[in-house]
């Protein structure tokens, strides 16, 4: 009975536990992940500029029209999460640099936003660094307006069964350094994703495809041999039947005759 009492007296302590982290969040921001270093390409007339590299990506946006900006990411579920962000710079439009230690400059976070404060009465921009996996970047729309992607080294769309490109409306280019940039020229949509294949991937795509179609051109001209062999089979045993005399068969009867 001791037992069970002790139990149910930790799942309740348990329950407590998860629901204060309901209602208070999942605690304070990382600050040294916050002021970790990074290089921001701030020379950018896009309204968001986004560079991808293998394991994370890096955000500019202009923050001209807003004074606070809720950052978050979805799960394959569906559920919005805080979206863990470091290397956060804000960069007013004189070309001044500041980061979270600044005053002007502070993050909150709850359990489904990280929200960013940013300085009141400026134009300027704001960038942060953050984690990525897998052949394919997916992002809300925190702004809207033209936009920059800068895929992974050897990255490209443009084969439809190896990549995608959502929303529409969208072109490409490699640039001088060998790299492809999707751009739109106005972004409206709740969320934006891009899914590429790397050069090699399209090499060995194109030798797969060219070994099944030699496989099944030979598959198909060994049946058709086969079918062409079979009927001729038939006409040469229909041409034996039609031309077998029995030598028993000497005509009618005499008086048939």
């Amino acid at each position: 009975m001791r037992r069970r009492l002790a139990l149910f007296g930790l799942l309740a302590v348990l329950v407590a536990l998860a629901g204060c982290s309901s209602v208070f969040g999942p605690g304070e921001p990382d600050q040294a992940a916050l002021n970790e270093n990074a290089t921001y390409e701030w020379d950018t007339d896009r309204n968001v500029s986004i560079v991808v590299n293998r394991s994370s990506y890096e955000a500019v946006y202009d923050a001209s029209n807003t004074s606070t900006l809720e950052l978050y990411e979805r799960d394959e579920l569906g559920t919005e999460n805080n979206l863990q962000i470091s290397a956060l710079r804000y960069r007013y439009e004189n070309g001044t640099v500041i980061d979270s230690n600044s005053s002007a400059l502070s993050v909150e976070q709850t359990r489904e936003r990280t929200i960013l404060d940013l300085p009141n009465d400026s134009t300027g921009q704001v960038a942060f660094t953050s984690e990525r996996h897998g052949k394919q970047f997916t992002t809300p729309v925190f702004v809207e307006g033209s936009t920059a992607v800068r895929l992974p080294e050897n990255a490209r769309v443009g084969v439809p069964l190896l990549s995608q490109v959502s929303p529409g409306n969208y072109e490409t280019e490699v640039n001088d350094e060998g790299y492809m940039v999707v751009t739109w020229d106005d972004v409206t949509s709740q969320s934006l994703r891009v899914r590429w294949y790397l050069q090699r991937d399209l090499l060995l795509f194109t030798g797969v495809a060219v070994v099944a179609i030699l496989v099944g051109s030979g598959g198909a001209l060994y049946y058709y041999r086969q079918i062409l062999q079979l009927k001729r089979r038939r006409e040469e045993s229909a041409i034996d039947v039609d031309g077998d005399d029995d030598p028993r068969d000497r005509g009618p009867p005499p008086g048939m005759r």
